[in-house]
């Protein structure tokens, strides 16, 4: 867990959503949210990442793209080169936030997501559209063998997650509105909403992450538990889960 904090925090050192994923020699984060990269950069060499995979195109998501382009064109001669896959125009915001036309493909290389199954080293990540902005996404992250993970990126409706979740697998979720309820039009998940859908799916451990302040943690916590016997918690940065363990 590099970063698990929502769009702005008042607690001093967190960063936002970045989770990476390991399996063998295989490397994969999922999103780069602000103040992530030094967490990146103290836990695995960066450019030996096969991918970076973002959920959708809110800034808390992805911009620590930019310290990770920086890095990789500016301590390497030649620059070292990272596939970056995101929504539609994702390197087109980097740009233009640098008013640099190529200034992400100097290191960063695009692909643009759907719903189609990707192959990343010993990893097949498996897309889903959930409910939040134009056009964002969830995951299923499974290995050679045992249980997956499914990461929810930001959703704004449950329901959206249950075709990627198997028996057994590990729920990467987002709480934002805490107990809730969730204010209308705000397309994030509530603890509630959260304990209808294991009791559905039966995850078999269930990681409530990118809590809003002014919520209190373990009340949210305690709904998602009474709805499994799984283990749930909140994770924090810093965290290391073994997936398919409890």
């Amino acid at each position: 867990m590099l970063g698990a904090g929502p769009a702005y925090t008042d607690r001093v050192g967190a960063s936002g959503a970045s989770y990476l994923v390991r399996s063998g020699s295989t490397a994969v984060l999922l999103d780069l949210g602000q103040g992530s990269f030094p967490r990146l950069a103290r836990t695995i060499e960066p450019s030996a990442l096969d991918a970076v995979v973002v959920s959708h195109l809110h800034p808390d998501h992805f911009v620590d793209l930019v310290p990770l382009r920086h890095y990789l064109a500016y301590q390497f001669v030649p620059p070292r080169r990272v596939r970056v896959l995101g929504p539609r125009g994702l390197l087109d915001r980097l740009d233009a936030l640098h008013a640099q036309p190529g200034f992400s493909a100097l290191a960063l290389d695009g692909e643009t997501l759907d719903e189609e199954p990707r192959r990343i080293g010993e990893l097949t990540v498996q897309p889903r559209r959930v409910t939040h902005t134009e056009e964002s996404y969830a995951f299923r992250l499974s290995g050679p063998a045992g249980a997956g993970l499914v990461y929810s990126g930001d959703c704004g409706v449950a329901d959206d997650l249950a075709p990627l979740i198997a028996a057994g697998d590990t729920l990467l979720v987002e709480v934002s509105f805490g107990v809730g309820p969730v204010p209308a039009g705000a397309l994030h998940l509530d603890a509630p909403a959260i304990a209808r859908l294991v009791r559905a799916t039966r995850p078999g451990r269930v990681l409530l992450t990118h809590l809003q302040m002014g919520f209190d943690p373990e009340a949210a916590v305690r709904i998602v538990a009474d709805a499994t016997d799984a283990p749930v918690t909140l994770v924090e940065p810093g965290d290391t889960i073994e997936v398919g363990r409890t």
